[in-house]
């Protein structure tokens, strides 16, 4: 089979960069397609992006040279790819539009945004977790008058540190959580040369980023229905969220009950063992273990875990008993890899391993 024609839209971004280096030499996916807004089309990547450019890493040489494209160009750049990740900065009705715009051209959508999170056809994927949401897409595809072409979201990524954790106990019953997450700067697409004020600093808010917090992982643990998704009713999730001084990685402080109380023992093993589609598949960007458990009190820590499995891994600590809840536990995610532009190519791969590609 030959490589899937792929377009990163929002490609100038952080997360869009992100998805530039991680696409570099991809063995499913050739990138044929860099979009941006209007105001960088006709730009080669190399200068659109110019002084932008946050990732450790140089400029993948097969994109320096390519000539942007508009994202709204829907007709052009729909016949130059089969796949789009999507990671625009636009309004939410915008955003919609163009990427149902997408599908109706019968190109695959792995979106990064928010816009069609809550529409209840629309997979909003942990690879490892709720692939069964694909069975919506039938429901999907009618709506849009479509053959092939589909959208998939990734969840918010400040959910991605205990939403799994709560998944991978499903069996035990999750019904009361609270969390509080301590969450980079970059996921607000920053560094510190470009947000100063964060220096030293913490600011205890982050414009709705807790109401995604806790209604995203009810739609990730609910179950499809009448070919839609019908989020889960018997959790509930109070949810703080800081942003803290820190390059990458979101953590989560987490106290949650269950109907079923596991034990200890029974928790760690749920969540070291879990695993799904992407690490039966040994997919590229798989983690080979998803979620690891440190015993050390002062784990897990952003310097030293947040870069584990290439990012894509989950990390937990300091599960101990509550004296108001059952269990309080931290947990680390990498924000702009498993939690964003790592997390969607993953979701890809996994479609991939599943021949969705297939025509």
């Amino acid at each position: 089979m030959s490589k899937v024609r792929v377009g990163i839209l929002g490609a100038t971004g952080m997360v869009g960069q992100r998805f530039v280096t991680l696409l570099n030499n991809h063995p499913f996916f050739e990138v044929t397609v860099l979009a941006a807004s209007n105001r960088n089309a006709g730009k080669t990547y190399e200068d659109a992006v110019s002084e932008k450019w946050s990732m450790d890493e140089e400029i993948p040489s097969y994109a320096k040279k390519m000539i942007m494209m508009n994202v709204l160009d829907i007709d052009n750049v729909s016949k130059q790819v089969d796949l789009v990740f999507s990671a625009v900065k636009m309004e939410k009705d915008e955003i919609r539009a163009f990427e149902e715009g997408y599908a109706k051209h019968e190109v695959i959508v792995v979106s990064n945004n928010s816009a069609c999170r809550n529409i209840e056809d629309v997979p909003m994927l942990l690879p490892e977790c709720n692939i069964d949401h694909l069975d919506a897409l039938k429901h999907q595809k009618e709506r849009l008058g479509t053959k092939h072409g589909f959208i998939v979201v990734k969840p918010n990524c400040s959910i991605q540190s205990y939403v799994p954790i709560f998944y991978a106990l499903k069996e035990f019953e999750p019904e009361v959580a609270v969390v509080s997450t301590y969450q980079a700067i970059s996921g607000a697409g920053r560094t510190f040369k470009t947000w100063p004020e964060m220096v030293e600093n913490i600011i205890p808010y982050i414009g709705g980023e807790e109401e995604k917090s806790e209604k995203e992982p009810l739609k990730v643990m609910g179950h499809v229905e009448n070919g839609v998704i019908v989020p889960a009713t018997d959790l509930k999730i109070s949810c703080t969220c800081i942003r803290v001084p820190v390059v990458d990685g979101h953590t989560a402080s987490v106290r949650v009950s269950f109907k079923k109380k596991p034990t200890k023992e029974e928790f760690i093993k749920a969540i070291t063992e879990f695993s799904g589609v992407p690490q039966r598949e040994k997919l590229p960007h798989a983690p080979k273990q998803f979620m690891y458990y440190f015993e050390e009190n002062d784990r897990p820590q952003v310097k030293l875990d947040v870069n584990l499995e290439g990012g894509m891994a989950v990390t937990v600590g300091r599960l101990e008993e509550d004296n108001i809840f059952q269990y309080k536990f931290v947990a680390l995610s990498h924000n702009t890899l498993r939690g964003a532009a790592g997390g969607g190519l993953l979701t890809a791969e996994t479609l991939y391993a599943l021949h969705y590609f297939d025509r």
